[in-house]
């Protein structure tokens, strides 16, 4: 790994205020990641795994989300670090777009029904760089065809609801990258797409990352996308990180029960017809997670573990490590190990 990252996060810990209180929704996250590698954040929906992107771009709901603790150093085209969590909002303005690129979950949503596309694309060139209308406009449809969108003059004068949901995402990720970001954050930028469209994205996804040579945060809940586009993986469970590694060698020999859990469920090729037949149902994790709100003391996967002892309720373990640039934050690793 790089000595000098794009990004590490250390500590970091982001709260909510609920009423009076302030609840913990990603907490002790510790991640790195250097120029041209692809990091997969992996977990089920509620782990923590979009608010921790957005602490990153520090795109919290207001009044309610802040940044409780820790630190977010980000190394940007000037090859200065800077501690985001530190800037104030003007600063931050500079960073999001210019040198940080974030792809939402749902284009509908982030994309403007009232402006054509072209003209959402061209606007982060306009603010950052200070390129006219036409210059900024021009790049756009450029861009528009280098992610793979035919016609893209005439794409650009159209407005979302005229464009099919994997066109829509894919303008999502030119806006993403036009102004040359060196890190890229997407957030399951997938999710929402058939399968065909699913490969033809994440294959964009590597192309344009390799051109660039970014650094990428993918943020996922599907172990197979991680497998086609990642180089690292982190896998999250109720707002803290619970394995770390590279992703052959997790998915291979995985040290925690969660990991195994999920790893587990996944249906196999050929697999389905064959346990239909003989009445076995696929496997899953037993429960459910427990609420930020409510969390088990100890190790919060406890309840639905069928690998804990009485230490494992007693004190939330440590991110030890358990192997060459492999982390697990399990007592029994060993035990899972052998």
């Amino acid at each position: 790994m790089s000595a000098s990252p794009v990004l590490k996060i250390e500590g970091l810990r982001t709260d909510f205020r609920i009423g009076r209180h302030a609840i913990s929704a990603v907490d002790d996250i510790d991640l790195v990641i250097p120029a041209g590698e692809t990091l997969a954040l992996v977990g089920e929906s509620g782990s923590g795994k979009s608010v921790t992107a957005r602490s990153v771009m520090r795109l919290l709901p207001r009044k309610l989300g802040m940044i409780a603790a820790g630190s977010v150093w980000f190394t940007g085209k000037d090859g200065q670090t800077r501690d985001l969590t530190k800037l104030d909002e003007d600063a931050m303005r500079s960073v999001r777009g210019r040198e940080i690129g974030m792809v939402f979950q749902e284009p509908m949503t982030s994309l403007n029904p009232v402006f054509t596309v072209g003209e959402q694309i061209a606007e982060p060139l306009r603010v950052h760089s200070g390129a006219t209308h036409s210059a900024a406009l021009r790049t756009a449809i450029e861009l528009i065809g280098r992610v793979g969108i035919p016609d893209p003059a005439k794409r650009a004068q159209q407005y979302p609801h005229e464009l099919s949901g994997g066109m829509r995402q894919r303008i999502t990720i030119a806006m993403a990258l036009v102004c040359d970001p060196v890190l890229l954050i997407a957030d399951e930028p997938t999710t929402a797409l058939d399968v065909t469209i699913q490969a033809e994205i994440l294959e964009l996804l590597r192309k344009l990352q390799r051109e660039r040579k970014m650094a990428m945060l993918f943020v996922t809940h599907n172990l197979g996308v991680v497998a086609e586009i990642a180089q690292r993986v982190a896998v999250m469970y109720a707002g803290r990180i619970v394995e770390t590694g590279p992703v052959a060698e997790v998915f291979a020999a995985p040290r925690h029960p969660y990991t195994i859990g999920l790893l587990h469920s996944l249906p196999r090729l050929g697999q389905g017809s064959a346990m239909r037949r003989a009445g076995v149902r696929l496997p899953s994790i037993p429960g459910v997670m427990a609420s930020i709100a409510d969390m088990p003391k100890g190790c919060q996967f406890a309840p639905r573990c069928g690998f804990a002892a009485d230490p494992c309720r007693v004190e939330i373990p440590p991110l030890a490590e358990v192997a060459a640039q492999r982390r697990a934050r399990c007592i029994r690793w060993r035990e899972i190990a052998a």
